[in-house]
């Protein structure tokens, strides 16, 4: 193994807390191009490319079957020290991941959180690994080309630009250095390693993916102390990509949830932050800029305790807080502020579908007027995202008269 290090890019605010975000095998860092903005935001964020993968070169990884998952943790780590971070937090797909989880039990000082989609403590069995690294080995990536439509995501999405653009990195993928991460997942085993990790930990799995099944997760996060888990429906392997709204929700909660109790200043910042996450920009800005002396001690009251305490809180990621905020607004008739949160929900990665279930179950506990109610207002917002139209203007919480819009 030599001194090179991978490819690698960096966005977000150079001042920002520090994440790393690592690849699946077969693709390069484009794969997290979904959650890149959003995570962005309020992060510094450094993606890097596998060796043969991207940008980056095969040098970094032994080619005779010997590479392992610890040469992977070590490239992480140089580039962590090239940027100065003694600590930062990690999200990977698949190796991606096994590269976090291995960190976070051998290097538990450098790890502040911790995020694994899509990943296992050990992808099946080694021999299978060493198959598949002897046949890129000679006939190239082409030879997993078929096979990855209906493993990464459906075969429908593979006919998507984003599908056929990941295809397209697979097959420009350096077949040495695919072959080498074969053989790190082959020797890969952090089955009774998992207990070691203390740091916050988010196992996210696609409840579609055939690579990763969710029984994999679920063994990750019955051995990590206190990890939470969340498996996304109509998602494969690539969940991140096939559902970004989801997988984006759930990480932004887990990175941005307190670690420790916080002043009033820090709990407003983090609740302005989540505000913007969830209801976007502009909604804020139009807000912020209608708050007058009489409504500002209510916007500040409702930034730090509702969105800074509440909706910053681990213990329920954002879709489920969205369904009962729905749920909540149906019962009560507040068609204003419902409308809003149905641009939420779909923020935080419900599908309309899911929406439509929570309209249909509130039917029965809130009653069928009021839900009847909201599936007329449910179906405005979709027609107007249609209709390409701008953000719902809706009076809210920075009016006298709906002070209470965006609790």
């Amino acid at each position: 193994m030599t001194n090179t290090p991978p490819h690698h890019d960096l966005s977000g605010p150079p001042a920002a807390p520090p994440l790393v975000l690592g690849p699946s095998i077969g693709t390069s860092l484009a794969v997290w191009d979904p959650q890149l903005p959003a995570l962005a935001r309020g992060h510094r964020v450094l993606r890097w490319d596998l060796p043969g993968h991207g940008g980056s070169p095969v040098a970094p990884l032994s080619s005779d079957g010997s590479a392992t998952i610890d040469d992977l943790a070590a490239l992480v780590l140089r580039l962590a020290d090239d940027q100065g971070w003694e600590r930062f937090a990690y999200a990977g797909i698949s190796i991606g991941g096994a590269v976090g989880l291995h960190l976070a039990a051998h290097h538990p000082d450098r790890i502040s959180r911790l995020s694994v989609v899509c990943s296992s403590a050990r992808f099946g069995d080694p021999a299978a690994w060493r198959e598949r690294a002897a046949l890129v080995r000679a006939e190239g990536t082409e030879a997993m080309v078929a096979s990855r439509p209906g493993t990464w995501f459906s075969h429908d999405f593979a006919r998507t630009p984003v599908g056929a653009a990941l295809i397209e990195d697979l097959r420009a993928t350096d077949r040495a250095g695919y072959a080498a991460c074969c053989d790190v997942l082959a020797a890969y085993d952090m089955t009774a390693d998992l207990e070691k990790i203390t740091a916050p930990t988010l196992v996210v799995a696609g409840r579609d993916d055939p690579a990763t099944p969710p029984s994999h997760a679920r063994r990750i996060a019955d051995a990590v102390p206190g990890s939470s888990l969340l498996e996304v429906a109509g998602a494969a392997h690539l969940a991140g990509v096939e559902r970004p709204e989801a997988v984006t929700g759930a990480l932004l909660t887990h990175l941005d949830s307190p670690a420790s109790p916080r002043d009033d200043a820090s709990r407003h910042a983090a609740g302005m932050a989540v505000r913007r996450a969830v209801l976007g920009d502009a909604h804020v800005d139009r807000a912020v800029a209608r708050t007058t002396p009489f409504t500002a001690r209510f916007q500040d009251f409702i930034t730090r305790y509702a969105w800074g305490e509440i909706w910053t809180g681990d213990g329920l990621d954002r879709r489920t807080r969205s369904c009962i905020t729905l749920t909540a607004l149906i019962a009560h008739g507040h068609e204003a502020e419902l409308a809003m949160h149905i641009r939420a929900a779909l923020t935080n990665g419900l599908t309309r579908e899911e929406i439509g279930e929570v309209l249909l179950q509130s039917a029965i506990y809130c009653g069928v007027p009021a839900a009847n109610s909201a599936f007329a207002t449910a179906q405005r917002v979709f027609d107007e995202i249609d209709a390409g139209r701008a953000e719902l203007d809706t009076t809210d919480i920075d009016s006298a008269s709906h002070s209470d819009t965006e609790k």
